[in-house]
């Protein structure tokens, strides 16, 4: 009998939650660390806004949003909605997104992790931005990636 194997998730370390705090209170005052924004999505259960930090690539013109951490609470209330919204400081942007399929993730992946490897490169289990597109394609789908619109 085959399974499944569950959805790829790693929790945030107590220093990674430090860090994700002063980032969200930098971001929220409208300083952006390394291109960082405030992720505002309606909960799927609760009904209430949910924040998380998040860093915001743009390449190619299109931005993205990324998961290194895997299907993450962001990720699933972000599938239930449907739209989120991007704030800095004052400045809030509503967006819609299309996910990208994981045959289409690997230019992403690669430049996401040239600009915050430094930051997260450690969810990334031995791929760099130099790693071959068939390494990148084999931990696509652990790896949720959303290509926003307005």
């Amino acid at each position: 009998m085959m399974t499944t194997p569950a959805p790829r998730y790693l929790a945030p370390t107590k220093g990674d939650q430090l860090f994700n705090r002063l980032a969200g209170w930098l971001t929220r005052r409208g300083v952006s660390v390394a291109g960082s924004r405030e992720l505002r999505v309606v909960g799927r259960t609760s009904g209430e806004v949910r924040t998380t930090v998040v860093n915001l690539l743009v390449l190619d013109g299109q931005r993205y949003l990324v998961a290194p951490r895997g299907q993450t609470q962001w990720v699933r209330n972000l599938r239930a909605a449907g739209h989120g919204e991007l704030k800095v400081g004052r400045k809030l942007e509503p967006f819609r997104f299309d996910e990208l399929a994981d045959a289409d993730k690997a230019p992403v992946l690669r430049e996401y992790l040239a600009r915050w490897a430094w930051e997260v490169g450690r969810f990334f289990e031995g791929i760099d931005a130099d790693s071959p597109d068939e390494d990148l394609l084999a931990i696509a789908p652990g790896f949720p990636v959303f290509r926003l619109r307005s």
